[in-house]
């Protein structure tokens, strides 16, 4: 919960704290939240650089329109054509590779639309928008939102105001139940599904594809544009994940034996 403050009586804009030094925005998504990993990870950082990571959780696409508008220090989001934009724009500097994992098309068990028959990524999507199963979207402008759409666009099948297609504009753990609930197919990053599966019965039934691939970035927020922020902790923050302990960190992350995010060569 971000801090706020009170100005003469008059509470500010929740997205506009003014926060001491030692307190760090993070804007990231809602997948590296729900598996669990910056709750495992992060409080390592904190206690090494006397810092609170302040962890604000929402789509890639949110994630760095709030970056932009200078109310967070840094981004971790999954989106590689939209952080290489953001940076091309000005808006943020140091973009590293950090980790990655992959996408994964869930359903059923049933397979009702014989996604586990399918020959690549394009096939698994044609079947279902051919046996009009239902499907729940993110429809949030995250990461795996904009790649679910990719397919979709690529296929050249216009999936939105169809009546099998969901558009939930939730989180991806919460869009895991909704699916659940639903005997609905979705696509999520591996490491939700494999924190929320034992919840919502919903089985892998399609992976594998190269193209769903799933790397997340690291950015600093530009300091010449927003000079008031926190731009040395976000630099610690980026040299830490990317450093050896932050490496050491997220490959240790292993819920029920299961190794979740791979991190990133060359950093």
């Amino acid at each position: 919960m971000l801090r706020l403050l009170l100005a003469g009586g008059i509470l500010l804009g929740s997205w506009l704290p003014v926060l001491a030094a030692d307190v760090l925005r993070l804007a990231t998504t809602t997948s590296t939240d729900n598996s669990g990993l910056l709750r495992a990870i992060l409080p390592q950082f904190e206690r090494q650089h006397g810092v609170q990571v302040q962890v604000i959780a929402v789509g890639s696409g949110k994630a760095l329109k709030l970056a932009e508008s200078g109310d967070v220090d840094v981004v971790l989001v999954h989106d590689r054509r939209a952080e290489d934009a953001f940076v091309a724009a000005g808006h943020g500097i140091d973009r590293r590779d950090l980790m990655y994992n992959d996408f994964v098309l869930l359903g059923p068990r049933s397979d009702p639309a014989g996604v586990r028959k399918s020959s690549d990524v394009f096939d698994a999507f044609r079947r279902i928008a051919g046996s009009q199963v239902r499907f729940v979207s993110r429809g949030d402008d995250s990461g795996t939102d904009r790649m679910e759409k990719s397919y979709w666009q690529r296929l050249a099948i216009p999936a939105g105001g169809n009546r099998w297609y969901v558009s939930a504009g939730l989180g991806m753990g919460e869009v895991l139940m909704m699916a659940g609930e639903m005997q609905a197919y979705t696509l999520s990053d591996r490491a939700t599904h494999a924190t929320y599966s034992a919840r919502t019965g919903l089985e892998i039934v399609f992976q594998g594809d190269p193209r769903m691939f799933n790397p997340y970035g690291l950015i600093a927020v530009n300091p010449r544009k927003y000079p008031q922020l926190n731009h040395t902790g976000a630099r610690a923050l980026i040299d830490w994940l990317t450093g050896p302990a932050g490496r050491a960190a997220i490959s240790a992350f292993r819920p029920h034996g299961e190794q979740l995010f791979f991190v990133s060569p060359g950093n």
